[in-house]
């Protein structure tokens, strides 16, 4: 284990050399913060409570999403293009006949990359949203922690997620179609566009059941205190079940990628 804490401490200094690119980041979640900020404050006026959801709150939650967006990477440009130009070049049969685990390498790195993140991205603009805005947000340290736990549940899930769209690449001739796929899935099925308590019917039952909620709804609620008790632990199991079945997943594809390599290299 003491490995992969250096491979995460290694994650996070590496995404914190890039000082330029995490001040455009923070400026511009900043500035998207605003213009959503604004939006949902059109839409709540018309709609109070909306999706369960008082203004504070959906304000609140705006900024959340802000926060988490490059945390839990819903948009990419994590470790996959990395991972997929390794499987392109063939460089990845040397990291399979390495001595460690390749999922929980690449996990540790990501875990340390979504800590910078959730630092140097997630802090200055829900700081500044709270300056600007009326947010809901919490007293309880309890919850503050558990919202820290989900948010690390959701960073596990959306490395699953990545890892199985990278290793698609041992079959597939370019994995960016798979990767779009992803980002675009991400992005809707997240709760980043709105809400999914504002989806209808069967389609906000299915969004809510998909694991790509456990990255920005499910936080969310926690911090807005929505899940408490019973209801926490569900939260918990929900975004911990789908990290599992996708880790295991991830692990059986990778089992059938290196036999593939093993058999062209014999």
């Amino acid at each position: 284990m003491r490995l992969y804490a250096v491979v995460a401490a290694g994650g996070f200094r590496r995404y914190a050399t890039y000082r330029i690119a995490t001040a455009a980041g923070v400026f511009t979640n900043t500035v998207f913060g605003f213009i959503l900020a604004y939006t949902y404050m059109a839409l709540w006026d018309e709609r109070p409570q909306l999706g369960g959801y008082d203004m504070p709150q959906a304000l609140t939650y705006v900024w959340l999403g802000q926060a988490l967006l490059a945390t839990c990477a819903m948009m990419g440009g994590g470790f996959e293009d990395e991972l997929m130009e390794r499987i392109r070049t063939g460089d990845v049969a040397i990291d399979l006949y390495r001595p460690i685990d390749l999922q929980m390498w690449w996990l540790a790195g990501d875990l340390g990359r979504a800590a910078y993140q959730l630092m140097a991205r997630g802090i200055v603009p829900m700081v500044l949203g709270a300056l600007a805005f009326p947010l809901a947000l919490p007293r309880s340290p309890g919850i503050w922690l558990a919202f820290l736990v989900s948010v690390t549940l959701g960073v596990v899930v959306s490395f699953a997620v990545r890892y199985l769209v990278a290793l698609s690449a041992f079959w597939l001739m370019d994995g960016a179609g798979a990767s779009q796929i992803a980002f675009l899935a991400g992005l809707f099925f997240s709760g980043m566009l709105l809400p999914l308590t504002l989806f209808p019917g069967l389609l906000g039952e299915v969004a809510r059941a998909l694991p790509w909620s456990a990255l920005l709804q499910v936080p969310a609620d926690v911090f807005l205190g929505k899940h408490t008790g019973w209801g926490l632990v569900e939260a918990f199991a929900f975004q911990g079940g789908w990290a599992l079945a996708l880790l295991l997943a991830g692990r059986l594809v990778q089992s059938v990628a290196t036999r593939r390599v093993v058999v062209q290299g014999g």
